[in-house]
């Protein structure tokens, strides 16, 4: 691992788009160019020598250069005074309480829609399929620090774009076991230093003047699954971090670092053992099946987020992920705390104080990614201290943040059964409204469905919402000007059933056997809940894939972007949209805001690999003024609205599922399509002409497949080990289901 060079950072310091250079853009060579222009001005390739473009932003920008003299230290003192965003984002959030809320009015209801990039700046890292550009960065006295799907950390000049230094990750590029895409959502700074987990296990500090490593530490093996996600914080002395893996039999915990010297200073096992506090709401370690008595060790329970901080009452709070093994409830009998739940902890010690479970023993992958949020508010005449969070399940969990109680109300209510994977006999219904739809819409082949809290077992069931329903990583926004969260949900059916898988060290753990819902709309909704009541201020529903972040300002504004490409500022206390801007990629991470002392700034990181696109080109980071004068860019590809099969195809030769697939995860393409109850694997392939295909049934019922345009059927294929093959022998694409159960979709493209 290395800072850049100098030489480095030369050859590459000329990767952005400035607002009023005559000499155009620079692109790396080979890139493709994106159309769009500057204002008054084609873009095109600079043919001027870099070291003129350097010297001729100097002149431009001499006062941002000599931010290089080094930012100011952030301190715990002003980490614990300040209360919202303002000149500079300090932490992740913009506060500890994560309000996503700016002081900042420059841009307002009245003069929004003027705004216009001011810079675009390419950072040359973390490009390809396999990543998400979900960063908020942070400004500190004119300097930007944002971290890449990469683990690669930036340091730019944040009036220009310009990089100052820039550390290299060097992680593996070899790891397969990571969940949702390779990630890194934010660093923390404090006392010098910049902070940041890696996705092979590690933490790291770097010299914030410099880039130089200072200290690394290994809080675990990424072999073994884990891996760190998330955004981080700073405070008091101490780093904090969640780690990731509940998908791949990982145990989770909260870990807080000596910011001096990286070593541990406390660990909170967010799934206890025998005889911790939660540790009976696992199986006994008197069961006779030794798997149900090992089930805590790979119990789950992922932090995905940075937490929240209250200095006064000296806690620290953050919401956990699903238990493990993922769906399957059969092995884990028990309410599995503190899975899918609220934690807080005194940020010193680690020691337990309060916790409130949003799903007991969950199957449904309802597990609580989105930020906490710390709030003050009026309720029956008196100043609470709240914590809310949007979960998955389609409800803002409204808490008293010093005990953990119910400020509107919570009721417990019977859901329905399905005693095989030992459901929950009740479940939290939070009083108020939900933010999305929270029943499926009918699909003919589909003859199970249900609403939310419906169980699952052999036979998939078509469900709303599911895991990738509800909120998901996309951190909330809350105005103190109006009292609204500003809460974002994916409003799209799922199915859900069961299959037996093993855990084993490295591997998926997760038992859920989902299929395509076909035809299914893919909708969103951005909606203002009032959190005073818990009710709908106002909703906006979209069609495509949930949006990743919103910002709120005193401007009267919130701003989101979109995966379309969109950056959107709406009216806060009507939704009204009153400014758009079209990036040309689809944005996957909040915007924030910033101030020179001057002029007001929006920045957001933009990149693609979401709403069913995928991109190359995920790695820039954009600044918006209301002096800008960059145009917007021709939009990307649209977005997908329906549910289809998807993916890309599996020739002869390539391997039949990832890696950390427990059954095929070793075994080649070699014409052969397994058939499970009830899923094909690999669902697409793609075969020359004159290939015959064999569908092999290892379920325990008879299947079909059966060609879409009536033209081949391979006819009843027995469980247990039947097979049928059929030859293509001339070109085309071929989907093809399965006769009695026809939500079984797989295709065979033959060229």
């Amino acid at each position: 691992m290395r800072t850049s060079s100098s030489t480095r950072r030369l050859h590459r310091a000329h990767e952005w788009y400035a607002a009023g250079l005559s000499s155009g853009v620079w692109e790396p060579p080979g890139k493709k160019r994106r159309s769009g222009h500057l204002k008054g001005v084609q873009m095109r390739v600079s043919l001027r020598p870099l070291l003129l473009g350097v010297v001729a932003l100097a002149v431009m920008f001499p006062s941002t250069l000599s931010a290089q003299a080094g930012p100011r230290t952030i301190t715990t003192q002003e980490l614990a005074s300040t209360k919202n965003g303002g000149n500079d984002w300090i932490t992740y959030g913009g506060a500890l309480n994560n309000q996503r809320y700016s002081s900042l009015e420059q841009a307002n209801t009245t003069n929004v829609s003027q705004l216009k990039g001011v810079w675009m700046s390419r950072l040359g890292s973390g490009r390809g399929s396999k990543y998400r550009f979900e960063a908020d960065p942070l400004v500190v006295d004119g300097i930007m620090y944002i971290p890449t799907g990469n683990d690669d950390i930036f340091a730019l000049d944040a009036k220009t774009g310009r990089k100052l230094w820039e550390w290299d990750s060097d992680i593996p590029q070899v790891n397969d076991l990571i969940c949702c895409g390779w990630d890194n959502r934010g660093v923390a700074v404090g006392d010098g230093r910049v902070y940041t987990g890696l996705l092979d296990g590690s933490f790291v500090a770097l010299d914030q003047k410099s880039g130089q490593l200072l200290w690394r530490t290994q809080l675990e093996d990424y072999h073994d699954g884990y891996s760190l996600t998330g955004a981080y914080r700073y405070y008091d002395g101490l780093v904090f971090t969640g780690i990731s893996g509940a998908e791949k039999g990982i145990r989770g915990r909260m870990t807080a670092l000596d910011a001096r010297d990286g070593h541990e200073v406390w660990r909170f096992y967010t799934v206890p053992a025998p005889g911790e506090i939660g540790g009976d709401t696992w199986p006994a370690p008197t069961d006779p099946d030794p798997e149900k008595v090992a089930a805590y060790t790979h119990g789950g329970s992922s932090i995905w987020q940075a937490p929240t901080i209250d200095p006064e009452l000296g806690m620290l709070y953050f919401t956990t992920g699903n238990a493990g093994p993922d769906y399957d409830g059969e092995m884990r009998p028990g309410d599995n705390l503190f899975t899918a739940s609220f934690v807080a902890l005194d940020y010193k010690t680690g020691q337990y104080k309060w916790h409130f479970q949003q799903v007991h023993h969950d199957i449904w992958d309802f597990d609580a990614p989105s930020p906490t949020v710390l709030f003050d508010q009026m309720y029956n005449g008196a100043m609470r201290k709240g914590i809310y969070q949007a979960g998955k399940t389609g409800w803002v969990y409204y808490l008293d943040r010093t005990n953990g109680q119910p400020l509107i109300g919570i009721e417990e209510k019977p859901v329905p059964q399905e005693p095989r994977n030992a459901t929950a006999a009740t479940q939290p219904y939070p009083i108020g409204d939900s933010f999305m739809d929270q029943c499926p819409e009918p699909l003919p082949q589909f003859p199970l469905m249900g609403c939310i809290f419906t169980p699952f077992w052999d036979v998939p069931v078509l469900l709303r919402p599911t895991g990738g329903g509800g909120s998901e990583w996309s951190p909330s926004a809350y105005s103190p000007q109006t009292g609204y969260s500003y809460v974002f949900a994916g409003q799209t059916d799922n199915t859900l059933a069961m299959r037996y898988l093993p855990f084993e060290h490295g591997k998926t753990y997760s038992l859920g056997a989902s299929v395509p819902a076909n035809g299914a709309s893919i909708k969103s909704t951005f909606t203002a809940i009032d959190s005073r009541t818990n009710k709908i201020a106002w909703q906006q529903v979209n069609d495509g894939e949930q949006s990743y972040g919103a910002l709120a300002t005193a401007g009267g504004l919130v701003f989101k972007g979109q995966v379309d490409g969109n950056l959107v500022a709406m009216d806060a206390k009507t939704g009204t949209q009153l400014w758009r801007f079209q990036t040309g990629i689809g944005i996957s991470a909040a915007p924030m805001t910033w101030s020179d002392g001057k002029d007001q700034y929006i920045t957001v990181a933009v990149g693609g690999n979401r709403g069913g696109l995928t991109t190359l080109d995920g790695d820039e980071v954009w600044t918006f003024s209301l002096n800008g004068n960059v145009d917007e860019m021709a939009a990307p590809p649209p977005i997908q609205t329906k549910v289809g099969l998807t993916g890309a195809p599996v020739k002869l030769g390539d391997k039949l599922a990832p890696p950390q697939n427990v059954f095929y995860g070793d075994h080649n393409f070699e014409g052969t399509i397994y058939v499970e109850d009830y899923t094909f694997t690999p669902p697409i392939v793609q075969v020359p002409t004159g290939t015959s295909v064999t569908w092999l049934n290892n379920g325990s019922v008879a299947h079909t497949a059966t060609s879409a345009d009536a033209t081949w059927d391979t006819g009843d294929i027995s469980g247990g080990g039947g097979q049928v093959s059929v030859t293509f022998s001339s070109a085309g694409t071929f989907n093809y289901y399965c006769t009695p159960h026809p939500w079984m979709i797989g295709r065979v493209i033959v060229q």
